[in-house]
């Protein structure tokens, strides 16, 4: 069987030509599935009257819009391999990732203009040959082709199909918490083994409504825009999160389940109105890239939603662990069990199973496992031994499976010998009714080597730092306690919603 992910979009159009494909909130656009397909094979026919054959890479500098999905399964069609880009980065940044990356064309956004701009004018800094420019004529760069002269004109019968299988469909890079992100490279199988391991473990149905808030360069939004398809779900995609839009959309357009962030969730609870907003159709709401409050599940439990806590990484496509709906409040706070495909164990260094309650590593297995960090041969062989993918997050079983992310192992404090998670910490301080938002770091102590240091984004403004450590005075061990608090207006964090605390150990360096 040949794999070509954008050919997915060919055969739901088969199968559902006139079903609901998309709707791009911002652009206030409406596509069947027809519709899309035709829009996509225009952009497709375009790349390749421009040159660009399979293999060449074509990086995506896009919000979310109709623009990054039809470009996507373009390029994907026509077997050149997307770089999607944190439109967060700078043009340093941006130019690392272009250059590493090999790509030769560009299509940004017109809100991105004055980083292409600077981008053009380093020369071989990058690769680029061609630039596309996506937005209004009056932002349109001297040296860059419209977006519209691209595909007008262009026809929308099917472009030969230039990849399938192991292939490269895409490289999506780290998001580089720490050091240089590296590139991860995907397949058109290990994305399909993605797909197939998710639709057989969560719950989605041909015909739900699925609300997409997240930023498509992370892979937890690619994946489900690329399931959308497969599943023949009505992709409802948001150009950027706003927790009141985010209830508006689910009333308006009878939402069904979405994935949201746990800073998300809580945005989302603190701006929510019974007397306004309306969510019976919405079943629930996938979270991940953190572990999720309890106290969070619960709350969203009492207004009839499910939180399912996911967890997965860019390294394996989307999916790892997942909380299943008959578990997700009895078992609140775990990450539930492995993907129906996927292979998940916690492991000590010499790789034997963890037993209940013991920390270990996580490690993963399954077809949908990267096949490597593009160049780097060294860090591939580090991550992936024996085809088990070494996480670096630190978690436990307990005594009937279910699994609990603690930490990353690179974040893990050690305190007068004792490991101590950060996440366990931030979930006690999370669930005081006067905090927002948590994160802890480890910071130097003369007596115990490291001790925790909670950085606390405070709504109730009489919060004060005794508060916090006596309200964990007893629903933690004497050697978890937060040493001392420093109350901050945000947690910096990056577009998958991690807390950035490389930032906060240069913020705070000491007590």
């Amino acid at each position: 069987m040949q794999t070509n992910i954008g050919s997915l979009l060919t055969k739901r159009t088969l199968m559902n030509p006139s079903n609901e494909a998309l709707f791009d909130v911002v652009q206030n656009q409406r596509f069947t599935y027809r519709e899309l397909n035709d829009l996509t094979n225009t952009v497709a026919n375009g790349l390749l009257a421009r040159g660009v054959k399979p293999g060449d890479r074509v990086a995506l500098l896009l919000m979310n819009s109709t623009e990054f999905i039809t470009t996507f399964f373009a390029i994907a069609k026509i077997g050149a391999v997307v770089v999607p880009l944190n439109w967060r980065l700078v043009a340093d940044e941006l130019e690392f990732i272009l250059k590493d990356s090999g790509s030769t064309v560009l299509v940004a956004g017109s809100e991105f203009v004055d980083n292409v701009k600077e981008l053009h004018s380093r020369g071989d800094k990058t690769d680029i040959r061609e630039w596309i420019h996506v937005g209004a004529a009056d932002t349109l760069p001297s040296f860059a082709l419209p977006f519209e002269k691209l595909h007008t004109g262009q026809p929308s019968t099917e472009p030969t199909v230039g990849s399938s299988n192991d292939d490269m469909l895409y490289i999506m890079y780290t998001s580089g918490t720490t050091g240089l992100p590296k590139g991860v490279m995907h397949t058109h199988n290990t994305q399909m083994a993605a797909l197939v391991t998710l639709n057989a473990t969560a719950d989605y149905a041909i015909g739900d409504r699925y609300l997409n808030p997240m930023p498509m360069f992370h892979v937890g939004a690619l994946t489900p825009a690329i399931t959308a398809v497969y599943r023949g779900l009505a992709h409802i995609l948001m150009r950027s999160f706003d927790p009141t839009k985010v209830w508006e959309l689910i009333s308006q357009e009878r939402i069904n389940s979405g994935l949201l962030v746990p800073a998300m969730l809580g945005a989302c609870a603190a701006v929510y109105d019974p007397k306004v907003h309306e969510h019976s159709t919405l079943r629930w709401f996938l979270s991940g890239a953190a572990p999720v409050p309890k106290s969070l599940i619960e709350h969203y439990a009492t207004m009839g939603i499910e939180v399912h806590q996911v967890y997965g990484l860019t390294e394996t496509c989307g999916p790892a662990c997942l909380t299943t709906p008959e578990d997700a409040l009895r078992k609140a706070g775990s990450t539930g069990k492995a993907f129906f495909h996927t292979d998940v164990v916690i492991a000590r260094p010499d790789g034997s199973q963890c037993g209940v309650g013991e920390s270990g590593e996580v490690l993963i297995r399954g077809d949908h496992i990267m096949t490597g960090y593009w160049n780097r041969p060294d860090a591939t062989a580090e991550a992936i031994v024996d085809g088990w993918f070494h996480s670096g997050d630190v978690a436990v079983y307990d005594d009937e499976g279910f699994i609990y992310i603690q930490d990353r192992i690179k974040d893990m404090i050690i305190s007068g010998g004792e490991n101590v998670y950060p996440a366990e910490i931030e979930n006690v301080i999370l669930s005081h009714p006067g905090v927002s938002d948590v994160s802890v770091i480890g910071v130097p102590h003369e007596k115990w080597g490291e001790t925790p240091l909670a950085c606390v984004v405070r709504s109730d403004a009489s919060l004060d730092e005794k508060a916090i450590i006596t309200y964990c005075d007893g629903k933690l061990a004497r050697f978890k306690m937060p040493t001392a608090v420093r109350f901050i207006d945000v947690i910096p964090r990056n577009a998958s919603g991690k807390a950035l605390k490389r930032e906060l150990r240069l913020q705070f360096p000491t007590l």
